[in-house]
């Protein structure tokens, strides 16, 4: 029996190298199956992965927009849980950027971010079931995205995380500088996973400081009970909605299905799939305090990086935030914002890198590479939408004009 279970194993690795060789080269493929959950130090660590990119918008919301602790950590932990026990692998869960930087920066009211998620969630169920010639629209505009512009896009995420990480770094640069030397020593380490290092390093220093006992207060609480009106459905779309749709087509649908094509060939999720989570999660969160949540590929590769890879990582974090939200709501506000913020930097920077290190996948070709820059830098000085769009433009007038000339030789 063992001969044959080898054997079968053998064939299955060579059929998965040989589909490699075949396809344009991107990250080299996770052979053979991994499990469905694995609860260890290493699936811990990954589920922290983006915990420097989920923070800053957290204590944002809960701070200057008022929403209730409980009621964000509750539903962003059952969403967690759910996508892990659903997909079997890490799945990134993040707010959505556009409409958390504009409810942040404009201090808006929890029932204007309440009836901006529940719009998106519609309008992501009715853009996943909208068919053109039987396809759905998101499947469209999948399949006639090329890997240059993809690449772009996360050329651009990588940049900008940078530019953030470097100006947090500023702010606790010993902190910063002592978090990059544990990354870079404990990047691979299975006992010690540098992402849970890191943050128990940051509550042993808020405790060193004297801060920790001031902080934490017990207090079982239980989600507030909330609901969108049409006003604010509205008057949130036009204030950031319709801006976030373009956004979140490009990062959180297109680039997180590559992404996880490229990490999980076994378990590849379908754009459209994404884009029907995306609706389910934001017509419920509304009802419950949560706010506007969406998949991103900055998270993906966060998660990644730090040693997730199985949907252990979203339970285990699904759980440590419904713990926190219904017995430490009360603590999460001073929690966060005396957390060393160069510990934060380091774990910004360090997925950067991981982003920008997806260019050298890209085929060398210099019409590939220039598609690939316009998209990035148009990303970063207008917004990824915009980037995006003349991406795909350039490639299809270059590959027109390429096929006329191919044509008349």
């Amino acid at each position: 029996m063992n001969l044959i279970d080898d054997k079968e194993d053998q064939q299955q690795e060579q059929s998965l190298e040989a589909k490699a060789e075949s396809e344009p080269a991107t990250i080299t493929p996770v052979k053979g199956s991994h499990p469905d959950f694995e609860f260890n130090l290493r699936e811990l660590a990954g589920s922290m992965g983006d915990f420097g990119t989920l923070v800053p918008l957290a204590i944002g919301y809960i701070v200057i927009v008022g929403l209730h602790p409980a009621g964000f950590l509750v539903m962003l932990g059952l969403t967690n849980i759910f996508l892990g026990l659903v997909y079997k692998i890490p799945m990134p869960l993040q707010p959505k950027k556009v409409v958390a930087s504009a409810a942040i920066a404009q201090k808006w009211t929890p029932s204007l971010v309440y009836g901006t998620g529940f719009s998106l969630g519609l309008a992501w169920l009715g853009l996943s079931f909208t068919k053109i010639k039987g396809e759905s629209v998101i499947e469209k505009i999948s399949k006639y995205t090329p890997q240059c512009v993809i690449r772009g896009i996360l050329l651009a995420l990588g940049i900008s995380l940078a530019l953030t990480g470097f100006e947090m770094l500023l702010s606790g640069l010993l902190f910063g500088l002592i978090a990059i030397i544990l990354i870079v020593l404990l990047r691979n380490n299975k006992n010690a996973p540098a992402a849970l290092v890191l943050v128990l390093l940051g509550i042993g220093i808020i405790a060193f400081q004297g801060q920790l006992l001031g902080v934490i207060i017990f207090n079982f609480t239980l989600p507030p009970l909330t609901a969108p009106t049409l006003q604010s459905m509205y008057q949130g779309m036009l204030l950031a909605g319709i801006a976030q749709i373009p956004l979140s087509i490009t990062n959180a649908v297109i680039v997180v299905a590559a992404l996880i094509k490229d990490y999980f060939p076994e378990r590849a999720v379908s754009e459209k799939r994404i884009m029907q989570n995306m609706g389910v999660m934001n017509l419920a969160a509304p009802f419950f305090g949560g706010f506007p949540m969406c998949h991103g590929g900055g998270g993906l590769v966060a998660q990644y990086s730090f040693g997730a890879r199985t949907g252990g990582a979203n339970i285990m974090e699904g759980t440590i935030e419904l713990i926190l939200g219904l017995l430490f709501a009360g603590s999460i506000v001073a929690l966060f914002s005396a957390f060393p913020i160069g510990i934060v930097a380091a774990m910004l920077l360090f997925v950067s890198v991981q982003l920008v290190s997806f260019v050298k996948d890209i085929k060398r070709d210099l019409r590939e590479i220039g598609i690939m820059l316009v998209t990035a830098i148009l990303s970063i000085l207008t917004n990824m939408a915009v980037g995006f769009a003349v991406g795909i433009i350039v490639f299809y007038v270059l590959k027109k004009i390429k096929s006329e000339n191919n044509f008349q030789a």
